[in-house]
């Protein structure tokens, strides 16, 4: 299985740290943030992955570089992790339309993983393939938490239906016959596993909706505006991990957290 790691974004909210640095590169117990993702994913048998890039690109590729663990050549993949990019520094593409612009490295390769750089988690990644379904279109890992915002799942069968902000009041089902109330409500870690199959319909999904695209940028779209949807023609599921430990270091003060996390879990 191949892997994503979405590390394209601003990181605004971890300034003053991200005005000289890609929010990837922000170090927890002394490494940057990118290396505990990619050392999760390779450690649990995921040799290859690919990186979006935009802000301060050039200082991740630079990383990527350095590493001695990581390749970006297939001539040198031994005992290595490879690593290519998928560069967006004409455009940061969202995370949909971040899947689709790499998709020259994922298609063909029957499912990948997708992981936000600035999570950090204690999930069983070998686990969490061995509960993808072999229809699923998309499997995301959920769990339940106090969050404002939610995902909504059929209980019956844990199929997507839509989702829930808490704070503002607003929803989305993926059909009019939907009651939010009866939903199971969960919430998201920006880990989740993709059929390959979602690239073609990603693309159908741009024509339907009239994005504008760049032929050589691409197109921007979120990719849970894609599940939503898709999810009324295909399934799309939650898998509940229990006792799920996550720390989304996104702001300054996940960062403290963020150490005590990685102590403990080294």
């Amino acid at each position: 299985m191949k892997a994503m790691i979405f590390a394209a974004g601003l990181g605004t909210r971890l300034k003053p740290l991200t005005d000289t640095l890609p929010k990837a590169l922000v170090p927890v117990c002394g490494k940057p943030l990118i290396y505990h993702v990619a050392h999760k994913l390779y450690s649990c048998g995921i040799d290859e992955a690919v990186v979006n890039i935009h802000y301060f690109a050039d200082k991740i590729e630079k990383w990527i570089d350095e590493e001695q663990w990581i390749t970006t050549s297939r001539d040198d993949k031994d005992n290595k992790m490879l690593m290519e990019i998928s560069d967006e520094r004409k455009q940061l593409l969202e995370t949909g339309g971040a899947v689709l612009h790499a998709r020259r490295f994922l298609q063909g390769c029957g499912h990948f993983l997708i992981h936000n750089v600035d999570i950090l988690s204690n999930c069983d990644i070998d686990w969490f393939v061995s509960q993808v379904r072999d229809d699923a279109l998309a499997s995301l890992l959920v769990s339940d938490r106090k969050t404002s915002r939610y995902l909504l799942f059929n209980p019956d069968d844990m199929r997507l239906v839509g989702w829930l902000n808490t704070d503002s009041g607003d929803f989305h089902v993926t059909s009019p016959d939907i009651e939010p109330k009866e939903c199971r409500a969960l919430g998201f870690s920006g880990i989740h596993i993709l059929s390959d199959k979602v690239l073609e319909l990603m693309q159908q999904y741009v024509q339907e909706k009239g994005l504008a695209v760049d032929p050589e940028s691409g197109v921007r779209f979120p990719i849970m505006s894609f599940y939503m949807w898709a999810a009324s023609k295909y399934p799309i599921f939650g898998v509940v991990a229990s006792n799920l430990e996550f720390i989304d270091v996104g702001k300054l003060d996940a960062l403290k957290p963020a150490e005590e996390f990685v102590q403990t879990n080294r």
